[in-house]
């Protein structure tokens, strides 16, 4: 029953790429003979062509992170598996697909600007400042979340921490030999490839248990890894970031192939029930699974990749397609094979209560023992693939809101991009350092804490996000039923549990006060674009203008 269930999602994604992506292309109008920022405002830091297939790793590795893994495990556990894979599959193919092609379309056809750009050309001066705002207060609970697993792996598992190390190294490597030594990817795949899975190997044996600061070896793992956080995040994209996610890709893909295997021809049986409740102990079913499963199903952080670094190094105009559609399909699968981990689960076993990253790597392990690896590889496989996505994510995230920081400031250089990686980690350090606790004044981890409010904020700004891919597609005269519907579904649902979140007494204190200021926000911003939606359609000659990216006139 599992792998016919899994093989009906691949089915699924499949047509979906293959009929829906082709309609949103033709939609959108994908022409190669468009130039393409990459081309003309090459810079060699941020602006570079890239290969479609490295690209790819790139931003699917960037949008994946461990979102489309937590997130699919928690609404699993607390909702059953049905409700969730098919909140994945809907979601992925008809809103979160659609958000993350129109956003990278929505941007190269700007010259790479942010979505927040182009909220300033299309709504308003205000709405532009707010947006920016709102986007860079949710860049604050992604990379709190993330960094607070990260080390939480880390210390957990020393194996998993020199792996991930070592594998950074070699992404450095990598990158030095792909743009120093001129050296063709195909080559370098072939030798960097079997490395990673030395690296694999290696870990294990070397474990790192590094000594406690500040009471605990986790808090000495916050500290690193903020530091590489700020390496990451002002190092040109060729030294860092599209090596490391192009070899974190082959992770990814090797956690969908071996969840693959393990499933279809593993003889691995469903045991967790398919529905449990209407009301979990995380709250109703609606709203609450549409912001918990979040990156498996849409996300509005990858509207920030999408117009925040892949613009800036998309190679065509139909390299959108599988870099915008086909990824968030991709990670659609991923989500698949995370609920594929909770199916598996026995009802009340020990594991229904550990950590998401637990369920998902012994998971992992049982579907690779099906194909033969021993148990505790596979373990340690899942916790190494779980722990990357969540580095690529880290300093991705990193980088895009140094960027929104300047935006925000209107400044550029050396020093404001050391100032704004600074200001964009200050707040994440202090969530890591402080101890949160839940309404009963209990201490609770930190993602735990932050989970929810993230979920909901990251969908209200996929909401968001629409709203403005939408108000452009109309400004240029073009369909936009394809993007209103998605943009009114999400907003509805993310305000409702944004609202219950906020008023529940389980939220703690610096997290309602962020979560009520992004609220307000986002209320503000919809009062300006329903201003810009009333304003009358500009003429064909003006909406075939905006469509290439320029802004309409005052008299639109």
């Amino acid at each position: 029953m599992l792998a016919i269930i899994f093989i009906v999602c691949i089915a699924g994604f499949a047509l979906a790429y293959r009929f829906y992506g082709s309609f949103l292309s033709r939609r959108f109008r994908l022409d190669n003979d468009n130039k393409v920022p990459s081309e003309t405002m090459y810079d060699g830091v941020d602006y570079i062509p890239t290969k479609a297939p490295l690209l790819l790793g790139h931003h699917f590795s960037s949008i994946a992170g461990a979102g489309p893994i937590v997130g699919p495990i928690i609404a699993g556990l607390a909702f059953g598996w049905l409700p969730a894979i098919l909140w994945v599959v809907i979601g992925s193919i008809f809103i979160g697909g659609v958000h993350d092609f129109g956003s990278l379309v929505a941007s190269i056809r700007h010259k790479a600007r942010s979505i927040a750009e182009i909220v300033n050309l299309h709504m308003s001066r205000t709405g532009y400042i707010l947006f920016l705002l709102f986007i860079w207060l949710a860049m604050i609970y992604v990379l709190a979340v993330f960094l607070d697993l990260t080390s939480g792996t880390f210390a957990q598992d020393g194996g998993v921490a020199t792996s991930s190390l070592l594998f950074i190294v070699l992404a450095i490597i990598l990158g030095l030999v792909l743009n120093k030594g001129k050296v063709a990817l195909g080559r370098a795949t072939l030798l960097f490839v079997p490395l990673l899975i030395g690296v694999l190997l290696l870990g294990p044996k070397i474990p790192i248990t590094p000594f406690a600061v500040a009471g605990s070896a986790k808090h000495t793992w916050d500290l690193v890894l903020l530091l590489y956080c700020l390496i990451a995040s002002v190092v040109p994209v060729w030294a860092l970031l599209q090596p490391r996610d192009f070899l974190s890709s082959f992770l990814l893909y090797g956690s969908i192939l071996g969840g693959f295997l393990g499933i279809v021809f593993g003889g691995v049986s469903i045991d967790y029930p398919a529905f449990t409740s209407f009301d979990a102990k995380i709250g109703p079913l609606f709203p609450i699974l549409f912001i918990t499963v979040a990156c498996g199903a849409c996300s509005g952080f990858h509207s920030i990749v999408a117009s925040g670094t892949s613009s800036k190094q998309l190679k065509c105009e139909t390299d959108a397609k599988p870099i915008g559609y086909g990824a968030m399909l991709i990670e659609g699968v991923l989500a698949v094979i995370a609920l594929a981990t909770v199916m598996v689960l026995t009802p009340g076993a020990d594991l229904t209560n550990s950590h998401p990253t637990i369920v998902f790597a012994s998971g992992m392990g049982r579907f690779l023992s099906a194909v033969g690896l021993p148990p505790e590889a596979g373990f340690h496989f899942g916790l190494l693939a779980v722990s990357t996505f969540l580095l690529t994510t880290l300093d991705t995230c990193t980088r895009l809101s140094r960027y929104i920081f300047q935006e925000i400031f209107g400044v550029s250089g050396a020093v404001s991009r050391f100032a704004g990686t600074i200001a964009s980690l200050a707040l994440p350090a202090l969530f890591v350092f402080v101890t949160l606790t839940d309404g009963n004044g209990n201490p609770i981890p930190v993602w735990r804490a932050i989970w929810p409010v993230f979920g909901a904020t990251n969908q209200l700004l996929a909401g968001l996000a629409l709203l403005v891919i939408t108000l452009w597609l109309r400004q240029s005269g073009r369909p936009t039923m394809f993007t209103f519907v998605p943009m009114v579904f999400m907003i509805v649902m993310t305000l409702w549990a944004l609202v219950l979140l906020v008023l529940s007494d389980q939220t703690s204190g610096i997290v309602r006060s962020i979560s009520v200021v992004l609220f307000v926000l986002a209320a503000v911003l919809l009062t300006q674009a329903i201003a810009a939606f009333r304003r009358p359609p500009p003429p064909r000659e003006e909406a075939e203008r905006i469509a290439h990216g320029s802004a309409p006139s005052p008299n639109c």
